[in-house]
């Protein structure tokens, strides 16, 4: 079993420094977290405390995270006798920073364990919801819904993680669609952030169907947006679709501590209303 290795702290740089602004900014994040674990076999190794720091180091007002254990007890035992060890709590608490809140349901339930969707918040959470949109019995698939209170008003969220076929993709595009004119009134600020596996850059049209645009850097650079593999990323498969939100800035934190943490990188971005 190979041991924990602990990230220094001072190896968690390149970030998106928050930037002043009379205009109210919301800072989010999303991140894959590969359920806190890399590597198989003997060279497996328990990333889940340095994800913590990793967290807290993004300063996000709002972190979407996808592949969140509540418990594994395969894991659990495997890592009993590493240095840190298994959490406790599960992911999500554990990896909420101080004054946070924290929001989880599961997507998946395998037979050591489940695993699904997170929301950490500086700000006040409302009512959790889940809406299953798994495609067919080889994936299980669901988006978590947290309405959050930012400024006076309501942001509506939601952390989707979708499928890893195109089609799948598209009809849990027309699920979500449905989901959010059930639950969200119209014309209130919406996010859908997450992990959406659009390899071939084909859901910004539907996803503008529903009134929600990609946020991207202002620059248009393409790399503020590569996200994944982690250690040499070429696809964008972590975004943030916004309604009722520009984006001011965005970035993708880099290095090999972020590299070895997940097969994901986070993706960082400063929002303001528009």
């Amino acid at each position: 079993m190979t041991p924990v290795a602990p990230v220094h702290p001072g190896q968690l740089n390149a970030l998106l420094p928050a930037q002043r602004s009379d205009t109210p900014r919301l800072r989010v994040a999303t991140y894959n977290i590969h359920k806190g674990v890399r590597g198989v076999g003997p060279g497996k190794r328990l990333e889940i405390h340095n994800l913590g720091m990793g967290v807290k180091a993004l300063d996000a007002d709002l972190v979407f995270l996808q592949e969140v254990r509540l418990f594994n007890q395969r894991e659990a035992r495997h890592f009993d006798r590493t240095w840190f060890g298994w959490p406790e709590e599960g992911q999500a608490e554990f990896l909420a920073p101080e004054g946070y809140e924290a929001a989880y349901r599961t997507n998946a339930v395998t037979r050591d364990g489940e695993h699904g969707n997170a929301l950490l918040s500086r700000w006040p959470l409302g009512e959790i919801r889940h809406h299953d949109v798994s495609d067919h019995r080889f994936e299980q698939r669901g988006l978590l819904y947290v309405p959050v209170s930012w400024q006076g008003g309501v942001v509506h969220t939601v952390v989707a993680h979708l499928g890893l076929i195109h089609a799948s993709r598209v009809r849990q595009v027309q699920r979500l669609h449905d989901f959010i004119a059930s639950h969200v009134p119209a014309g209130e600020p919406l996010l859908v952030a997450g992990d959406f596996n659009d390899w071939g850059e084909r859901l910004d049209t539907p996803m503008a169907g529903l009134g929600l645009l990609r946020a991207r850097s202002p620059d248009g650079r393409l790399s503020s947006r590569l996200t994944f593999p982690s250690r040499v990323p070429i696809f964008a498969l972590d975004r943030v679709y916004t309604r009722g939100f520009r984006c001011v800035r965005s970035s993708v934190p880099r290095g090999p501590a972020w590299a070895r943490m997940s097969d994901h990188l986070p993706l960082l971005v400063e929002l303001e209303l528009s």
